[in-house]
């Protein structure tokens, strides 16, 4: 099935560039949206797979729309910012951003940005699936999100130091905790407190 994206981006040109990149590329673009408040209907209607969201829009920002999207329907979140301040970026992340892009940008730059956004998501919806005993209060959400930090520090170790992509970072801390039966969090500790590596093979 089509990849269902929402694009949301008061540019008017920005969001026509957007939409036929996208369709070229053959996905699904579910809606389009000037507005950020808008955005969080849509996305509450629609339920699409990825929501593309400028950071700067009237209504709502794009940060503080992905929050609502992020409390009430999971999906991916890509960040669309003229910035690239680190503080940025870790709001960004807080807000449940899963990848973002500097405009201006290209086509060659917006594609892997999308398959990271989804690639995280589905990692993502694997942590929440290891935390699926913990409530959905804060606590619960908080604990998700630790453990997402955690992880994200170990994938970046481990790709440092062993060349590995982000994908099969992720799955060497998942299937190690699989295997352990032990949580990704610890796994992820271990990568960064202990040297934890994956094994050479002969």
């Amino acid at each position: 099935m089509m990849t269902r994206v929402l694009i949301a981006e008061d540019e008017a040109i920005v969001r026509l560039d957007l939409r036929e990149m996208l369709l070229e590329e053959g996905y699904d673009v579910v809606a389009e949206t000037g507005r950020g408040d808008e955005a969080v209907r849509l996305a509450s209607e629609l339920n699409p797979d990825l929501a593309i969201l400028d950071i700067k829009m009237p209504g709502l920002d794009g940060l503080t729309a992905a929050k609502h999207i992020q409390t009430n329907h999971r999906m991916a979140i890509l960040i669309l910012t003229a910035f690239s301040q680190r503080s940025l970026i870790d709001r960004a992340r807080d807000a449940g951003a899963l990848a973002y892009l500097i405009k201006p940008f290209q086509k060659e730059e917006l594609l892997p940005a999308i398959e990271v956004a989804l690639a995280r998501f589905r990692e993502m919806q694997a942590l929440e699936q290891e935390n699926a005993n913990l409530t959905a209060d804060k606590r619960g959400l908080a604990e998700q999100l630790e453990t997402r930090r955690w992880v994200d520090r170990a994938k970046g170790r481990l790709m440092d130091d062993m060349a590995m992509s982000e994908q099969d970072a992720f799955s060497f801390i998942q299937k190690e905790a699989m295997d352990r039966r032990i949580s990704m969090r610890d796994v992820a500790k271990e990568v960064i407190e202990t040297g934890l590596r994956p094994k050479k093979e002969n």
